[in-house]
């Protein structure tokens, strides 16, 4: 355990209890540096652990709600054959929760994991302005710790890949077992009814959860090992084709923190993978995903207008007026009523999936960007409906994928054009040239 991937986010007195996590980002056991510090910290000062969640459906999707307590299903029965006990929480606010939590339990310490997002960051600061222990951060989702990876905004992954790469070395190394931490005896089943918050929480269900997928850390652990022996070989060349189904299908796992990054970066440099793939995506997994977190992190603005580079707002500014031949509306674009059966196959793929193809995702974005009466409005549109029917929706490289393809973040500079300036241009030719379209409209767009 490298203490590079703990800061600490207050000062304090320790009281006489246990060592409470307050699991986040990372809804998972196994190889989580966030509940090894925990654990190494009650082996270190004699106490135990206790494992706390907060169920925050605010925003959440019953696809996204059900994803969520299904994952912390297996989180809390696997913490409790280990001795640990699990708490779930709920109410109107974080804060409220996890003080009263560490406040009732006399918490020795407390210790979370890393999200860059805003709220959450935020959420982590009232804690610490209301408790008198300790708080720690650990980084329990980057291979390299967000604040060690680079001390500010990477404005391209040219200029990131090689802090990293240089940092690989020392903490891409493989993940201890979790015997090493075992810390009590076994408790009895935790009693929580996940089945009934599914039901109860969420009015709208015409969001349905995704059927193709299931939650958890052992279901992503099959899926890691599903993709590194039948759909790997070729992934440098496949990836982009939307009918080829060579994508890992890992994101949602990687959004909700059932599988670490580590494991996987892991897993996959000591496979059998062919060598060009290997390198394609280990550079998606680390550098691109890794990249997304840092522009979340140093960008407080990571999904406005404001957050675009300086040369990209000053392009999309002198085109902001440009005439459009179709402009629709956020409404029009949820239900995948454009002139295009391209884009109406995408936006039906995540409808009804909860996932959209990767090289899909640019094309779909940029066209919002061409069809909105402004990028402020394109953005807006795009991120909310990203955040509504993905399984990976809110979240970094959601906000980041975005902005990329409507802003130019991490992009250069490219030959202007009406709309959409010097961002780099996209059309349906060019989807044409790389796959089969029309396969792909078939089967999404009946």
């Amino acid at each position: 355990m490298d203490n590079r991937r703990i800061r600490k986010l207050r000062d304090g007195v320790e009281d006489v209890g246990p060592i409470v996590y307050w699991m986040d980002r990372e809804q998972r056991i196994l190889d989580n540096w966030a509940l090894y510090t925990c654990i190494r910290l009650a082996k270190q000062k004699s106490t135990t652990v206790e494992i706390v969640a907060y169920l925050n459906p605010k925003g959440e999707t019953l696809r996204q709600l059900d994803f969520t307590c299904k994952s912390l299903r297996e989180v809390a029965d696997t913490a409790h054959s280990l001795g640990i006990p699990f708490f779930l929480e709920q109410g109107d606010s974080p804060v409220d929760a996890i003080v009263h939590l560490v406040k009732s339990h006399k918490a020795k310490i407390l210790v979370t994991d890393m999200s860059p997002l805003r709220e959450v960051r935020a959420w982590k600061s009232q804690v610490a302005e209301h408790i008198e222990i300790p708080f720690l951060e650990v980084d329990a989702h980057n291979i390299v710790p967000i604040w060690l990876a680079s001390p500010k905004l990477e404005y391209q992954a040219a200029t990131f890949r090689p802090k990293i790469n240089r940092l690989l070395p020392e903490f891409l190394t493989q993940m201890p077992e979790i015997e090493l931490y075992r810390v009590g005896n076994p408790l009895p089943r935790c009693t929580i009814d996940f089945d009934e918050i599914i039901q109860n929480t969420i009015t709208d269900r015409t969001i349905v959860p995704a059927d193709w997928i299931v939650p958890g850390a052992k279901a992503a652990d099959m899926a890691l090992q599903n993709f590194i022996l039948t759909r790997s070989n070729g992934y440098d060349t496949l990836r982009n084709d939307p009918n080829a189904q060579a994508q890992s299908n890992l994101s949602p796992y990687l959004r909700y923190g059932n599988i670490a990054p580590q494991r996987v970066a892991w897993e996959v440099q000591h496979s059998d993978m062919d060598e060009a793939s290997k390198a394609a995506f280990l550079e998606e997994l680390i550098v691109r995903r890794e990249v997304a977190d840092n522009f979340c992190w140093y960008s407080p603005n990571y999904d406005r207008f404001s957050g675009a580079w300086n040369w990209a707002q000053e392009s999309l500014e002198t085109h902001w007026d440009d005439s459009r031949e179709f402009v629709y509306s956020r409404e029009q674009f949820e239900i995948a009523q454009t002139h295009d059966s391209l884009w109406n196959a995408a936006q039906r793929e995540m409808m009804v999936t909860g996932k959209m193809h990767g090289f899909m995702r640019m094309y779909w974005a940029k066209k919002i960007l061409e069809w909105s009466e402004n990028p402020e409005i394109a953005i807006s549109t795009a991120i909310y409906l990203n955040d509504r029917y993905e399984l990976d929706g809110r979240d970094p490289n959601g906000y980041t994928w975005v902005m990329w393809s409507i802003c130019g973040v991490h992009d250069r500079a490219w030959i202007e054009r009406p709309i959409f300036g010097k961002i780099r241009y996209m059309n349906r030719n060019g989807c044409e040239r790389k796959f089969d379209v029309g396969q792909y409209i078939a089967r999404w767009n009946p």
